[in-house]
């Protein structure tokens, strides 16, 4: 298990490098935040998808996980950012907290639902 969550985590930070980049790289083309992040989000998150299915989990890529996988980061991701606008908490700790929470239950998901071959 701690050779898995050592896998996860070295992709984790790859992952987070390329979001935050894709993001800023973005945002200075088109000065939107929202699309910005959430284009860098796809990226990012089809990246950390195919890595870890073969290098953390060894497992077959199938359309279906990547759906299952994608959504729910996304709608993790969109309710954190849902309650740090209404908290009104600095972007910077919201991409913190996103960051830490999907690492723990991005890890979870992944392996006892997503990679988890029958």
């Amino acid at each position: 298990m701690l050779k898995l969550i050592s896998k996860y985590s070295l992709i984790g930070v790859f992952n987070t490098i390329i979001h935050w980049a894709s993001f800023f790289i973005l945002y200075s083309l088109i000065t939107n935040q929202s699309i910005s992040n959430f284009i860098a989000f796809l990226i990012a998150v089809s990246f950390s998808f195919f890595a870890n299915a073969k290098f953390t989990f060894k497992s077959k890529v199938t359309y279906k996980k990547y759906i299952s996988y994608t959504l729910f980061l996304g709608f993790l991701s969109f309710f954190v950012g849902k309650f740090s606008d209404i908290n009104q908490i600095s972007p910077i700790i919201t991409l913190i907290v996103f960051s830490m929470i999907s690492f723990l239950v991005g890890f979870i998901y992944s392996n006892y639902f997503v990679f988890k071959d029958k």
